[in-house]
C-alpha cells in the first residue's frame, strides 16, 4: 500500500453517526404522503450502508426514530413501525451476506411484542458477524440515554457496590449506549437543518459535524463522499491546539 493510500486510509473516519432529516419534505415535494418518503428512505438507508462498508468504515449509527418521534400523527408512526418490521425482516440476509451486525440502541420496550421480538431475533442472527457494525437509534434520546447511565451507576451507589466519589468521566462513559464501540468521529445531518435534535449527546462531545442541503431519500454515493471530504479537511484537536 503507498503512503498516501494509507494516510487517506488513516483519515477515515471509524465511527459515523447519521440523523437522517427530510424524509416528510421529500415527500410534500413530490405531493406524496408522508409514508413514501420513509419508504425512499429506507432504500436510502441501504445505499448508505453498503456507501460505508465499502469504504470501510467500522461503525455506522442511523438516528431512525427518536422519542419524541412519538408526537407524530397517529397514523404516520404506525407507518413507520410497519416499515421497521418489514425492513428488518427484509434485510435479515443482506446483513449477514455482508458481514454486518445490527444493533438496536434505544428504550425498545416502548414497541410492540412482535417488533421487540424481530429486533431481537435479527441481533442475535448477526451477532457474530464481525464487519461494520450497524446501530438503529429507535426510540431514543440523548437525554434519555445520559438520565438512563446515571439511574444505573445510582442503583450501585444504593446497593454499596460503588462510592459516589467513584463515578468520573470514565465510569459514566461505561454506562453510556455504545460504551463498547468508538465514538462518532463524524456526524452527518441531512436537509439542511443544523442541530443534533437530542442525539448522542454525550458521545458527539469531540465528533465533526457536517450539514448537507440535501433531504435525506436523496442521499447517494456522492453525498457521502462529500462528507467524508469535509472531514477529511478538517484539524480535531480535541480541545487542544
Amino acid at each position: 500500500m503507498s503512503e498516501s493510500a494509507e494516510a487517506s486510509l488513516a483519515m477515515l473516519p471509524s465511527h459515523i453517526a447519521i440523523i437522517m432529516d427530510g424524509n416528510n419534505r421529500w415527500a410534500k415535494k413530490k405531493h406524496l404522503p408522508s409514508i413514501a418518503g420513509h419508504t425512499a428512505g429506507a432504500a436510502a438507508v441501504r445505499r448508505t450502508v453498503e456507501c460505508a462498508a465499502r469504504a470501510g468504515i467500522k461503525v455506522l449509527t442511523l438516528f431512525a426514530f427518536s422519542s419524541e418521534n412519538w408526537k407524530r400523527p397517529k397514523l404516520e408512526v404506525d407507518g413507520l413501525m410497519s416499515l421497521f418490521m418489514r425492513s428488518l425482516k427484509k434485510e435479515q440476509k443482506r446483513l449477514m451476506q455482508n458481514n454486518i451486525q445490527l444493533r438496536v440502541m434505544g428504550d425498545v420496550s416502548g414497541f410492540s411484542d412482535g417488533l421487540q421480538k424481530q429486533i431481537a431475533s435479527v441481533e442475535a442472527f448477526t451477532a457474530n458477524n464481525d464487519g461494520m457494525v450497524l446501530v438503529v437509534a429507535a426510540n431514543y434520546g440523548g437525554r434519555w440515554d445520559i438520565v438512563q447511565a446515571a439511574k444505573a451507576l445510582a442503583e450501585k451507589v444504593a446497593a454499596g457496590d460503588l462510592s459516589v466519589d467513584d463515578i468520573d468521566e470514565e465510569r459514566f462513559d461505561a454506562n453510556i449506549q455504545l460504551a463498547d464501540l468508538p465514538p462518532p468521529d463524524l456526524l452527518i445531518r441531512t436537509s439542511g437543518e443544523e442541530r443534533i435534535s437530542n442525539f448522542l449527546l454525550w458521545q458527539t462531545a469531540y465528533s465533526e459535524f457536517v450539514f448537507l442541503p440535501v433531504l435525506w431519500p436523496d442521499f447517494d454515493q456522492q453525498h457521502f463522499d462529500e462528507s467524508l471530504q469535509i472531514y477529511q479537511n478538517r484539524q480535531r484537536r480535541y480541545g487542544g491546539r
